[in-house]
């Protein structure tokens, strides 16, 4: 997003969690290597980081970028994750489903990093999805929910989205 000098004017509201929903079942392990535990590693820094306001966003988001680098044999598929029409839950919290389509030669894991911004362009919120286990060919489905209630209208972004 070319709008990151806008979430500097709200960095009350930039202390963010990037909070990682992460479901269980992938087939990797749990082992140190492991891009699971990578992916694990990666939500627990980035909320860890988020509870300095005024660096929450670049702490959180750099650190999420460097975990997902270090996924063995991840693979940038940015332009294989679709996203639906944001929602806000019972709970008051905005969330986005989101799709992934595995175009491998067999099963493979997802780490999605979806960012929430208001209508002037200005950060909110990010999220950590992972989605396990896609069978080769098919597609499967997830959800994004924002860590706090998020105001205005607000928009979701795929910033990053990685196969292993």
């Amino acid at each position: 997003m070319a709008y990151r000098k806008h979430w500097a004017a709200g960095a009350a509201l930039a202390a963010v969690t990037l909070a990682g929903t992460l479901l269980t079942g992938c087939s990797d392990g749990d082992g140190e290597d492991s891009p699971a535990r990578s992916v694990s590693e990666a939500a627990s820094a980035v909320e860890s980081a988020a509870s300095s306001a005024t660096d929450a966003w670049a702490s959180a988001t750099a650190e999420a970028g460097r975990r997902l680098d270090d996924i063995r044999d991840g693979v940038n598929v940015k332009d294989d994750v679709r996203l639906g029409s944001t929602a806000t839950d019972g709970d008051g919290r905005t969330t986005v489903v989101l799709t992934v389509e595995n175009t491998a030669g067999s099963e493979k894991s997802f780490a999605v990093l979806v960012e929430f911004e208001g209508s002037d362009g200005g950060f909110q919120d990010a999220v950590l999805v992972q989605v396990p286990d896609v069978p080769s060919g098919e597609t499967a489905e997830a959800t994004a929910r924002s860590s706090h209630d998020l105001s205005g209208e607000v928009s979701a972004e795929v910033a990053r989205a990685v196969r292993y």
